[in-house]
C-alpha cells in the first residue's frame, strides 16, 4: 500500500468483515481474559493487543473497551484487558505478559478530567464506572499516563491511543482545568498512533496491518487517526488555514468556501440564511485528495486566543468524511497530522459490531460488587451513533461524527431478546432505546450528493434543513415491534430527545406519550433567549413551547398525566445576568423548580470552549474586529447565574436580591405573582432578614439565620 496515498476522498471503504481471520482456529471467550490465570485456561501463552482501560471491564456493547475487544476477537486477535491499573509504577502494566502486536490505550467511556471534576473544578466523590462507585481509581489526564507505563513496561510495543479523551485532544486544545491551552495529547503520550472517533474501522486495520509485518511507523494513511510526522510528504500541497479563513482584518475576500453548483442551492439558501452560520460548501477547486491545511502551531494558539478561535473554526469546518482534508498542526520542531475521519459504518457494520457475543455483563472479577455506570444501562439498547445537532457545547459530534449510523430493525430487536433471555434481573423493562439522540434513528440528508458537499455543523439550526429527511416512520415501527415481543412489558425512552425534529411529526409524539414515557420525560431546551441559544446552536424556545403543547395534548388524550422535566444551562458563553433574569421568570411563569443545574463546563475541543477562551465566535469568520462572545467567568457570577435556575430556593434568595437591585429590578422582589423571590426580613428590598413564616418552600437562608437565636421546639413526651 501506498503510504502518502491520498485519504481525503469519500472512497467506498473495504467492510470490516471481510478480512480474514488472522487466528482462524481462535475460540470466542465467555470474557476477554484479565488475568494470566484466565489466559491459561483458552490456552495462549501471549496476547495478540492488550487494551489498558479506565473503567471497569464491563462486556456490554455500551462499553467501549468491551466493543473494541470483542471486534478484534471477531477477527481472529487475541485481546486481554487490563482494566484501572494502578498507574503508580508499571507492574500492572506487565500483568498479561508482552502483547504481540500493540497495547490499546483508552481512558475510558468518560474523559478523566470530567470524570474527577465538577464545572466548579471541584473534586467528584464518586466514578460511576468503578466497582462501588468508588473514585479514584484512574488518574487525571488517564490516556497520557497509561500510554507512557505502557511504553516503561513494554519497550518497543506499538501504543496506540483512543477514546473521548485522545478524540478531544487530537490538536492543542484549550484545557479548562488548567486554564490553559495543552499541547495534542500525541506528543504527551509519545503514542505511535491516536485513533479519535468511533474506531471499529481504525482499529482492525491497524491491527492487520501489524500483523502481516508492517512497520508502525509506515501506518500513516488510514482515516480516522492521527500521527507525528517531520515533515509534509512528497506530492502533497500545503495550504495555509489563514489562506482558506482568513484572521486578520476584516476585510470581505472571495468565500473560499461557497460552492455554486446549481444542485445544491437549496443548501445555498439557507447558507445565506444567517450570519452566524459558516459556509457549509467548498469549492471544487479546494478539494484535492493531496492537500493539507496547516493550522496555526501550538505555540501560536496558546499565545494568541484569535489565532485559537480560527484554528477551532477550521477543525470543526473539515469533519465531514465527504470533503475533509487533513490537518497538521506543528509542536515544537514536528507535526501533529490528522487524517480526515474515518468512513461511517453501514447498517450492515453496526449490525456486525452489536451482534456480538458480548457476556452483557460486568467480569466475574468484580464478584457482586455493582458498577453504577452499568447498572443504568443493562436494560437499555443503543440504535444509532452520531448527531446532526451541532450544539456547541457538546462532544458528540466532535467524537461520533454528524452522519447518523443506524442499526437494522431486526437486529435491535434481536438484542431487546438477548436481554430479555439472558441478563440476570432482568423483569420485562427495557429502560431505554435510543442512544445520543432518542429520535434521530435513520435520518439523513436527502441527497448523498449535498450531504458529502455539506460542511454546515448543525442540520437543524437555524431551522431544519430542507435536505433533511426528519421522517420517524421507521423509528415508530420499531417502537411498536419492540413493545409486542413476548416478555417485554415497558419500554422507557431516556435519551435526550431532539424536540425540534419530534413536532414535524405527530404521529411520534403521540406513540411517545401513548406508550414510552413513565410520568416524567427530561428534556433539554437549555434556554429561552436568543443571545444563549444561538452561541449554543439551539433552537428557540418557540419549538419546545410547541413539543410542550403535543405532548401534553397526545398525554392528555391517552388518559395520562405525564409531564416535562426541562434541562437548562448556567454560564454558557453569550448569556448575561439579564438572559438569566429573563430564564428565571420563564421558569416561574410554567411552575418550573429546577432541583438540579448544570453550569457550563468547558470540554476540550467543542466549540463552545473557543468561546469561553478565546472571547470570539467560531461560528462566524474570526478575526481581531470579529464578533465578541462574553463568558461568565467569575466564580460569582457563575454562582449567581446558578442562583437565577433554582429562583424557589431560599438559600439563593440574598444574592438574588442583591443582584436585582444592582440590575435596577427591585420590582422583581416582593410577594406578589410577579415577583421572583420575597423580599427580605422586614419588609425591605435588601437582604435582611425574611419576615414569611417558615415553611418547607418559603423558610430563609441558613445564612439569614446566623446570629439569631434559636429555640428548641419542645416535643409532648410519649404517652
Amino acid at each position: 500500500m501506498n503510504n502518502n496515498a491520498p485519504v481525503t476522498d469519500m472512497e467506498t471503504p473495504r467492510p470490516i468483515t471481510s478480512m480474514p481471520r488472522y487466528r482462524p482456529e481462535l475460540t470466542t471467550a465467555e470474557q476477554l481474559p484479565m488475568s494470566r490465570a484466565e489466559m491459561d485456561a483458552l490456552g495462549w501463552d501471549a496476547c495478540d493487543i492488550i487494551i489498558v482501560t479506565g473503567d471497569a471491564y464491563v462486556d456490554h456493547p455500551s462499553f467501549g473497551m468491551g466493543v473494541i475487544g470483542r471486534v478484534l476477537e471477531a477477527q481472529g486477535f487475541r485481546v486481554g484487558i487490563i482494566a484501572q491499573p494502578d498507574w503508580k509504577s508499571a507492574d500492572d502494566f506487565r500483568a498479561l505478559g508482552r502483547p504481540n502486536l500493540f497495547f490499546g490505550v483508552t481512558a475510558g467511556n468518560m474523559d478523566s478530567m470530567v470524570n474527577h471534576y465538577t464545572s466548579e473544578r471541584r473534586i467528584r466523590s464518586d466514578d460511576a464506572y468503578t466497582p462501588g462507585g468508588v473514585a479514584g481509581k484512574r488518574p487525571d489526564r488517564a490516556v497520557t499516563v497509561y500510554a507512557q507505563r505502557c511504553r516503561e513496561a513494554c519497550k518497543g510495543v506499538p501504543v496506540i491511543i483512543g477514546s473521548i479523551e485522545a478524540s478531544l485532544r487530537r490538536i492543542a486544545q484549550y484545557d479548562y482545568w488548567s486554564d490553559t491551552v495543552r499541547r495534542s495529547v500525541l506528543p504527551d503520550s509519545k503514542a505511535d498512533l491516536l485513533v479519535f472517533g468511533n474506531g471499529e474501522r481504525q482499529i482492525i486495520e491497524i491491527a492487520h496491518r501489524l500483523a502481516n509485518g508492517e512497520s508502525i511507523r509506515d501506518i500513516n494513511d488510514i482515516r480516522g487517526t492521527a500521527l507525528m510526522r517531520n515533515s509534509v510528504p512528497d506530492g502533497w500541497h500545503e495550504i495555509d488555514s489563514t489562506e482558506v479563513d482568513t484572521p486578520g482584518k476584516l476585510v470581505e475576500h472571495p468565500d473560499p468556501y461557497a460552492m455554486k453548483e446549481a444542485n445544491t442551492s437549496r443548501c445555498a439558501e439557507q447558507n445565506s440564511a444567517t450570519e452566524a452560520q459558516p459556509i457549509r460548501l467548498m469549492s471544487r477547486s479546494l478539494n484535492s485528495k493531496n492537500t493539507v491545511i496547516r493550522l496555526p502551531s501550538f505555540e501560536t494558539v496558546k499565545a494568541d486566543p484569535v489565532l485559537y478561535a480560527h484554528a477551532s473554526r477550521l477543525l470543526h469546518l473539515e469533519t465531514n468524511p465527504g470533503n475533509a482534508r487533513a490537518l497538521m498542526q506543528r509542536h515544537g520542531t514536528r507535526e501533529v497530522w490528522l487524517n480526515p475521519p474515518a468512513i461511517p459504518l453501514t447498517t450492515d457494520e453496526m449490525d456486525y459490531v452489536f451482534g456480538l457475543p458480548y457476556s452483557r455483563i460486568p467480569h466475574h472479577a468484580y464478584s457482586k460488587q455493582r458498577i453504577p455506570a452499568y447498572d443504568m444501562i443493562k436494560h437499555s439498547v443503543n440504535i444509532m451513533r452520531g448527531c446532526f445537532g451541532g450544539c456547541t457545547f457538546c462532544s458528540i459530534t466532535e467524537h461520533e461524527g454528524r452522519i447518523i449510523q443506524s442499526r437494522s430493525e431486526n437486529s435491535i430487536i434481536h438484542e431487546i431478546e438477548q436481554i430479555r433471555d439472558k441478563t440476570p434481573g432482568f423483569a420485562g423493562t427495557i429502560s431505554d432505546l435510543g442512544g445520543p439522540t432518542a429520535n434521530m434513528y435513520r435520518l439523513a440528508c436527502k441527497s448523498t450528493e449535498i450531504e458529502a458537499a455539506c460542511r454546515k455543523p448543525s442540520c437543524v439550526f437555524p431551522d431544519i434543513c430542507k435536505n433533511l429527511n426528519t421522517d420517524h416512520t421507521p423509528l415508530i415501527r420499531l417502537y411498536r415491534r419492540a413493545r409486542s415481543l413476548r416478555g417485554i412489558k415497558r419500554i422507557f425512552i431516556a435519551s435526550g430527545l431532539r424536540y425540534d425534529l419530534a413536532v414535524t411529526s405527530p404521529e411520534y409524539i403521540e406513540e411517545l406519550a401513548t406508550h414510552h414515557v413513565g410520568g416524567y420525560l427530561k428534556i433539554a431546551p437549555e434556554h429561552t433567549e436568543d443571545g444563549p441559544l444561538e452561541k449554543m446552536m439551539k433552537p428557540g424556545i418557540g419549538s419546545f413551547d410547541r413539543f410542550k403543547q403535543m405532548f401534553e395534548a397526545a398525554s392528555l388524550k391517552a388518559g395520562k398525566k405525564q409531564y416535562l422535566i426541562p434541562y437548562f444551562i448556567a454560564a454558557h458563553p453569550g448569556t448575561t445576568d439579564e438572559d438569566m433574569l429573563n430564564l428565571a421568570m420563564w421558569l416561574k411563569a410554567n411552575s418550573f423548580r429546577p432541583d438540579q443545574v448544570q453550569a457550563f463546563l468547558p470540554s476540550p475541543m467543542a466549540t463552545a470552549s473557543a468561546m469561553y477562551y478565546s472571547g470570539k465566535n467560531p461560528l462566524r469568520k474570526i478575526s481581531q474586529q470579529s464578533e465578541s462572545v462574553f463568558t461568565p467567568k467569575r466564580k460569582k457570577q457563575r454562582e449567581l447565574h446558578k442562583a437565577f435556575l433554582r429562583y424557589h430556593d431560599p438559600e439563593n434568595w440574598p444574592i438574588l436580591r442583591d443582584a436585582l437591585i444592582k440590575m435596577g429590578r427591585a420590582e422583581l422582589i416582593g410577594n406578589d405573582v410577579t415577583s421572583l423571590v420575597p423580599p427580605a426580613r422586614g419588609g425591605t428590598s435588601g437582604t435582611g432578614r425574611d419576615t414569611r413564616k417558615r415553611n418547607p418552600i418559603t423558610r430563609p437562608a441558613r445564612s439569614e439565620l446566623r446570629g439569631r437565636k434559636v429555640t428548641p421546639r419542645r416535643r409532648k413526651p410519649k404517652q
